[in-house]
Parts: structure tokens; sequence; C-alpha cells
């Protein structure tokens, strides 16, 4: 008999492996369609369990007694949910508490663990669950206990049926006011394959949201082959087995609820975890349980892909993880600064136990100090309020184990933040050896004081630390990643990864570069003055570009263009079924505040209902004028956020403010007139990526960046991201030999003030040492002042960070290192007179148009990105000034930046100003020269990338091949252009 390939095939499949795992098969015919409970298996539960409640509520008797019964378990399942229901059990008449499920037992407990073996999970083939069509059925129904908590529909390839199908069927045929189908009722619907898992937390006909429920291959969607079965057969013998389902029941799902803080509305919501956040938990929990404490976890996990939830179920389960029957950690610790995470964490927790007992908020001085001692579990505090909570530990950290969530991880462990916190928690803060009673030698003070600073500043060995991000950088990589040698080198990957492509594929979240519009703008200066002074070439173009982008009439053509596009490209076409929102995202507060007002007054001249609001941080002074969000806004500043999603507000004008960690899915079109790159760039695009039911495209119409530094932007990010090697320590040597070779300071110098310092001695005994320093600092000339403060903040940075990771300490490294992090603030900046100044007052804009180019997507390159470690170089020497009269200075820049004489001036401005210039950026000859030699070994290489990058554009530019070529005097111009464009020796390589 050949191969059984239907559908129902897949069905028995599923049913004999969950039978052969502790599921009892039940019958349709138990199904009471009016409670929505398999009655049977009810019973059975509680005849094993609590015989006398069978009785007592007459079970097995179609009585008015057990209607009533019945109808309380629906009315409280309504109500609360079937998962509080399960945890918790009801109360009805007489019965205080009637126990509904039996959780995980603690170990040796003999009475909870014959309690939990009694709970009866149960799957039921063609579940008829309609009231009015006893022929509609599911193909599965899962219960335990005989409630339903699951509901499956399945198709199967080979019948030229998928995921899709059964996706479409549940929207279509699945009636959302049948009980079962009701918010709370079952906790996901699942649509399966033999390839892909999908659910949905709350069906609502055409409206349901399904969310993928995969594995993942090659950093992308799907699932792995399987070499024993289905690919899909993890959902049936891992993530719903007893054990599996009972652990997600008890740790993951639940019912939130979100209110508007300015209408008060709330909405209630099941939550149930995708596949990335449940493994990586329990990757996390499996491993800490193992190593215990003192181990370093780094979680790449996509921007929009949940890490909220996932800290938060991280986060509770830590507290009651124990070895052994001893708890792993004392007191978990949350780092985060967004507020919905705090709020998260409370919702999470407040399910399983009291969270006034459990949970801490270390705002103020002294809170972690009375929080540890009155034994809170989870302490969450901010970035900036951390490491000066922690100073308040002191002793009381010592013999504590301590897991350590940091949100957003890049931003979060600069060294010193790193240093001050892991000083603290280390216990050893202020401490001295009671034993001692002798006098103690001067020396050995310093010494001793100075071996505990460098065993602070180590990564703790009584923490583990779980840092999560989206945008890793290399430090984040080698201070928290897995290091896995390589040759010669030692590599560093994420502990666990769920990609942007993987949530780009699965359709998580939205593919924000797939409509990427650049826009190039095009203008003409005019001198208003008679005279025709010099000014610094470089200088005088950077200034005149940042004065014509921020002109008022530039700000107020642009600002014309997004306000009518988004009315006749958006709302128009009813994107995110007319709901669209837009953020525009601004390179200052002067130029938001500009925004602003061209927007109110061109939305008024269109007489549109719509408005915009506007984010900034402080007060700013705007055209002599104090002002705030409040009081241009209207309201308060806390309530942006809520007040975006309210009709008639369409706009978010952002001066830094909601480019990172802010979550709205209503976002649908970014206007970008703000340079990015890199970490910036991604996080600022990606507030788009959120996905919604009614979401289906996103758009970015951008006025200053290429789509190649935008491209090489999320690169780094689109899969795993990996550290090429490890940062070098020997370059501390390096920079400590050419620092002393300046002779600004002598060893004497460092070891008074260090001393001095750690005795605590008065700061007018250290001022004195300082100053004699800066006096002969400022002696050097303009490049030898150039190179000591940048290799001194060179080596103040590296030390910082290389401490924490370096198996040994060094005291002369240490000395130097608090020396100099005095030193270098009273170091005055190198004297360079500002030739290009003034110039603004000699000329004014005579014309400004804009051209949109094509709509495009950006191809990101299907490889894990490798970047290379924390660079580690000093300051570049100061660039001799080019002087050129006013009129030259504005003809170059009309030159090239106006309409002209080539046949493709469009072409040309971009290809010079963005296109050659990231190209040759990108080369990794050039940037080696640039972050390990000087200037005109840099130069050279700079100007052979030139050549490789235009004889690779030949082809496609001749034109300007050829001129470089012929033209000795174009061909100087364009590489000190380029030159100057791309030289940056004390910044991370490009890309």
């Amino acid at each position: 008999m050949p191969s059984d390939t239907s559908e129902k095939a897949l069905e028995t499949i599923i049913v004999n492996s969950l039978t052969s795992h502790g599921w009892l098969q039940g019958t349709p015919h138990d199904y009471e369609r009016e409670f929505a409970v398999d009655l049977a298996q009810l019973t059975a539960f509680l005849e094993a369990t609590q015989p006398k409640l069978v009785e007592a509520l007459d079970l097995k008797n179609a009585s008015p007694i057990r209607q009533k019964f019945l109808a309380r378990l629906q009315g409280e399942v309504t109500r609360r949910g079937v998962v509080d229901v399960l945890r918790k059990g009801i109360g009805h008449g007489a019965h205080n508490s009637i126990d509904l499920f039996y959780g995980t037992p603690t170990p040796g407990n003999t009475k909870a663990e014959t309690l939990n073996a009694s709970n009866r999970f149960s799957v039921t083939r063609q579940l008829r669950y309609s009231r009015d069509e006893k022929a509609l059925a599911l193909d599965l129904g899962l219960f335990i206990n005989g409630l339903p908590v699951a509901t499956m529909e399945l198709k199967n390839s080979l019948t030229k049926q998928t995921v899709a199908d059964a996706v479409e069927q549940y929207r279509r045929d699945r009636d959302p006011h049948e009980l079962l189908f009701s918010l709370g009722r079952c906790v996901a619907h699942f649509a399966v394959d033999d390839a892909e898992v999908q659910f949905c937390t709350h069906l609502q006909g055409k409206a349901s949201w399904f969310l993928p429920f995969n594995r993942g291959w090659q950093d992308g969607a799907g699932n792995p082959p399987n070499p024993k079965g289905l690919k899909t057969a993890y959902l049936w013998e891992e993530a719903l087995t007893p054990k599996g389902l009972t652990d997600i029941l008890e740790n993951y799902a639940q019912i939130v609820e979100e209110s508007n803080k300015k209408t008060g509305k709330k909405v209630r919501k099941q939550v149930f975890p995708r596949y990335h956040q449940l493994d990586v938990v329990r990757r996390l929990l499996d491993d800490a349980a193992q190593h215990g404490a003192g181990q370093r976890y780094l979680i790449q996990h996509s921007a929009g892909s949940g890490k909220s939830n996932s800290i938060a179920w991280l986060a509770h389960q830590l507290v009651r993880l124990e070895t052994a029957g001893k708890p792993v950690f004392d007191s978990v610790v949350v780092v985060t600064d967004r507020r919905i995470l705090d709020k998260q964490i409370h919702d999470t927790i407040k399910q399983f136990t009291d969270v006034g007992a459990t949970v801490g908020h270390a705002e103020h001085s002294g809170d972690l100090r009375a929080f540890l001692k009155s034994g809170k579990k989870v302490i969450i505090t901010t970035v900036q309020k951390f490491p000066f909570i922690l100073d308040e530990i002191g002793a009381e950290g010592e013999g504590r184990k301590f897991a350590i969530l940091i949100d957003e991880a890049h931003s979060s462990q600069s060294g010193r933040s790193a240093a001050a916190m892991n000083e603290a928690m280390a216990g050893n803060v202020g401490k001295t050896d009671s034993a001692d009673t002798d006098a103690p030698d001067p020396e050995d003070v310093v010494n001793d004081a100075l071996s505990k600073r460098m065993a602070s500043r180590k990564m703790l060995t009584n923490a583990s630390y779980f840092a999560f991000t989206a945008t890793p950088k290399n430090k984040t990589l080698e201070m928290f990643g897995r290091s896995v040698p390589d040759g010669g080198k030692t590599r560093h990957l994420p502990f666990h990864a769920y990609t942007m492509k993987q949530a780009i594929d699965e359709g998580f979240i939205l593919d924000v570069l797939k409509s990427y519009t650049p826009v190039e703008s095009y203008y003409r200066l005019v001198k208003t003055v008679e005279a025709d002074p010099q000014f610094d070439t470089k200088r005088a173009q950077k200034k005149l570009r940042a004065y014509v982008e921020g002109h008022e009439h530039a700000v107020r053509i642009k600002a014309e263009i997004m306000v009518d596009h988004f009315h006749e490209q958006v709302l128009a076409l009813k994107k995110l079924g007319g709901e669209a929102r837009a953020m525009v995202v601004t390179g200052s507060i002067q130029q938001a505040i500009q925004y602003f007002k061209a927007f109110q007054a061109h939305l008024e001249e269109r007489k549109s209902p719509y408005r915009a609001i506007v984010a900034f941080s402080g007060e700013h002074e705007f055209k002599g004028v104090k002002v705030t969000e409040a009081s241009l806004n209207g309201f308060p500043s806390n309530a942006i956020a809520d007040t975006i999603r309210e009709t008639p507000y369409r706009f978010l004008v952002c001066a830094d403010k909601f480019q990172t960690g802010y979550d709205e899915p209503l976002l649908h079109t970014m206007y970008v007139d703000k340079p990015l790159a890199g970490i910036k760039a991604v996080q600022t695009l990606s507030r788009l990526n959120r996905a919604h039911p009614k979401k289906h495209d996103v758009f970015v119409l951008d006025f200053q960046n290429s789509t190649d530094v935008i491209k090489a932007s999320f690169d780094q990010y689109y899969r795993t991201t990996v550290l090429s090697d490890e940062t070098d320590p020997n370059k501390l040597h390096d920079l400590k030999a050419e620092l002393d070779g300046h002779q600004v300071y002598s060893q004497s110098d460092v070891d008074t003030l260090v001393a001095l310092y750690l005795d605590g001695a008065p700061r007018d005994k250290l001022d004195p040492i300082l100053d004699a320093c800066v006096a002969t600092y400022n002696t050097l000339d303009e490049d030898g002042q150039v190179g000591f403060k940048g290799r001194a903040k060179a080596f103040a940075r590296t030390y910082e960070f290389l401490a924490a990771l370096l198996p040994y300490s060094n005291a002369g490294w240490e000395k130097l290192s608090i020396f100099l992090n005095f030193l270098i603030p009273k170091l005055p900046a190198p004297k360079e007179e500002d030739l290009s100044k003034g110039i603004l007052d000699a000329i004014d804009m005579d014309s400004y148009r804009l051209e949109k180019q094509a709509a495009l997507k950006i191809q990101l390159a299907d490889a894990d990105a490798e970047i290379g470690p924390v660079p580690v170089a000093g300051g570049r020497a100061l660039i001799d000034p080019e002087l050129d009269r006013l009129s030259n200075i504005i003809k170059t820049f009309n030159d090239q930046f106006g309409n002209v004489s080539w046949t493709d001036a469009d072409r040309l401005h971009q290809l010079i100003t963005q296109e050659i210039p990231a190209r040759v950026a990108a080369d990794q000859a050039y940037q080696n020269a640039m972050q390990n030699s000087d200037q005109g070994n840099a130069r050279i290489e700079h100007d052979r990338a030139l050549m490789r990058v235009l004889v690779s554009m030949m082809k496609d530019n001749t034109e300007l091949f050829k001129q470089f070529s012929d033209n000795a005097g174009f061909k100087r111009w364009m590489n000190d252009t380029v030159f100057d464009l791309t030289y940056r020796p004390d910044q991370p390589p490009a890309g």
C-alpha cells in the first residue's frame, strides 16, 4: 500500500506523537459546546484529585447543580482567561477553592508530584465546536483537565495546501463569536503544515493576526530539515509535551492590559511566546543552572522581535532558578531606559507572585541597599542611575550572586559605568582589613588601593551578565559574546540570535529598506558683499552645506514635500487602514522646531484636518523666545507617545528623541533630514519595522543619506554579527610609550598624584601637579597638542574597556589611567583659528530645488557580518587650512551642488559626495592605514583606493573617469575632497 500523504495522515502523526508523550485521546461527543469544556476529562480529573467535588457538583448527571457549576467555570474563564483559571482555580458556592490544574512540583515533594501526574492532557480529533453548526469541526483541539487551551488547523504541502491556507481558514471560516474562539479561552490557535507553524492568540475574522512559531533556518525564515521526521515535529515533540506546555502556561502565557494614559481606556491581550523567545529563555536558564554565576551572555535579537517580553520572562524565572535546592542568584538587576519594559516585568511577575514583595525600582541613592536588605528579588534601574546607585551597596554585595539583565547593551556598557557597577557589586567598596592594627606603610596603602581598583574593574565572578541588543558593537561582542578560537584569532559570537533577516522573512517585522527613496537637493549661492575675502575652503564648504539645508526656505520646501506626499501617497491610499503615522527625523532642535512651524503653516494652507507634534529635550530658544515640547504642543511631554495615536495627530517631528526604543506599530512613513550611519541608521529607520495586522509596507524618504551608507549600516546587523578578533592589549603599551614621549608629565607626576588621590588628599593638592603638566602641554606645537590629547583619550577609553576583560592587572596602566582622567579635562583644545568664520554673513541663497529619485529596494548582504575589534589610535594632526577667495569658494560649491556643465550633474553630485566616498571608506587597505599608520601613509592608500573605485565604476561613469585621468587639477581636487570626506582615524572602521 502506498504512503498516506493526506492531511488526515498528518493529523494521525501528530496525535500518535502526543499520545506517546503522555497525552490522552479525547472524543468529540464529550465536548460541551455551550460551556466550551470536555466534561468527561474534567470529571475524571476532579474524581482523581478532589473526589468529593464530583458528587457535590453532581458532575455525572445533567442537573441544575452541574449546569450552575459549568456556567460559573465558563464565566471565570471569560473574565480571567484560561491561564489564570488553571493556575489559581475558582471558587463556587460553598467551595472556596476548586483546583483545576497542578503545576510543576518542587523536587522531593511527593504529594505535589502525585497531583501533577493526575493532570489530564487530552487531544480531540475533528472537534465539533459550534453551538449552531454541528458539522463545523477543527482538526485538533487540545485540552488540560477538560479546559481547551489550543486548537490546530492542519494542511499538507504534498496536496498543494500550506500553512497560509490554514491561516486563511481560521480567518474566513472560524466565527470569532464562537465561545471557543473568544479572547483568553485558548492560549493559541495553531496553523500547521509539514514545513511551518503560525499561531494567533485572538481570532478576529479577517483581522486575525498570525505570528510565526518557527525555529529559523540559515538565519532566515522556516525550519531546518529534520532527519527523524517532519520539519514541524518540534511543535508536538517539544513545545506541546505535557512538560513543555506546562512550562509555557506557568511562565510565559498571560493576559495583559494596556491602557491609554489620556483616555484611561484598557485593552486586553493574550500573550504567547514566539519560538525564539521560548528558545532563548530556556537555553539561558539551562546554561545558568549548569554553570552558575560568573557567565556572560550576548543575545542578538532584532529590533521589534519582542526583547521586552523575553527579558521579563527571563527575569521572573532567574529569581526562582535553583540547583541542588539552592538559588543560583540572590538578586536579579534589570538595567533599562524603557518604561514599557519596567511595566512588562511588573505585569509578568504579577501573574505569579506578590509584586510589592518581589520588585523594587532603584531610583534614588540608598534604594538598592535597602532593597537588598529587605530581600527584593528583582531590582529595576536605569543606565544613568545604575553606577551611582550601586555605589551604595558597599559590603552588602559580599557573598551575594547577581544576574544582571541589560536592555540595549550596546549603549549600556561604557567602560566607566561598567567599572563602577563591577566595583559596587563585588562587595569590596570601602572595605579594610580590621585584623591589621599596625600603622600601614604609605606605599602599601597605595598598592593595596590600586589592587582593589584593578580587581573591581574585572567582570564579576559573582554575577552573570545577560546582554540584549539588536545592534551589537565590537565592544559589546568582546565583553559579552562567546569566544571561539579561529586559527590565530579569537572570534566572539552571540549566545543566541534572532536576526533581522529571519524577522523580515517571517513577516514579524517589516523591511524598512524595501521602499527607500533618496532625494537630491540642488541650490545656488550668491555673494552679498563687495569685497572678496579669503576663507578656509574645506570648513567653508561644510558650513555652506549646513547653511543651505537648514535655511528657512529649504526647510519650508522640504516640509511641503513631506506633507503633500503623506496626504497623497499614504492617507489617500488608506495605508494601515487609514491610521498611518509619519516620523520626521531632523538633525537639531532648531531644525525640528523649524519643521514643526513649517508643518503647521502648510497643513493650514491645505486646510488639512491633521496636525504635527514636535519632540525634543529641555528648553530651547527659538527666534528670541524660550520654548519646550509642552509649550509648542499644548500638552505634557509624557503624553506624546499616546497622543500621536489619536486624531488629529499624524506627524511626529523629532530631534533625537523617539529614534531608539520607540515601539509604535502605526508608524508607516519616515522623512529623514539628518545624516545617519552605523547603529544610528539602523536604530532610527527600524522605528518603522513594527508589525500591525493592517500594515503591509513602509516608506522612507531621505533628504540626506546615500543608499550605499544605509546599506553598509544595515549589512552589519542583517544576519548574525561576529567580532573578527579581540582588541590587542599591546596597543596600550604602544600608546603609553607615545604619551611618555611627549614629556608632558613625568613618572614622578603620575606616582605623586595617584598616591595623593588614593589617600583622599584635598583638591588643592592635586591641581598644582596637573597645572604644571598643562603648562608643558601648552608649549607643544599644534600637531603635538592634537597628538597628545588624542592618544590620552584613546588610552583612557581603551583601558577602561580592557581592564574588565584582561586576565591580568597592570599597576602602571591603572596609575596612568587615573592620572589621565584628571588631566584630560584640563587640557585646552589645540588653538586653531577658524578661518571660515564670517562666511555665512557674506552669502545668500539664490535658488533651491529638490528632485526625488526612484524608489528602490536596498538588497542587504546575505552573510554573517564581521566587524573589527575596538580601534586603539590617537588623534590626528591638524590639517593646514586651504585659503581661497569667497567668489571661488561659492563657484566651487555651486559647481559641485548646482547645475554644472556636465551631461548629468545630478549623478555627478551623488557620485562625488556620497557613493565614491562610501566605497573608498570601505576599502580594507585604507581602513588599516587610517587605524594603524600616520596621515601620510593613509593618504597614499586613499589615493590608491580611489583609483580602484573609479576603475571599477569606469564603465558606467566614463565622463568622470576621463576628467580624473586627463585633468590634473580635477584629479587633485577630487583626491583632496574624497580624502577629507573619508579620513577618520579616531573612529571605528566604516561598515
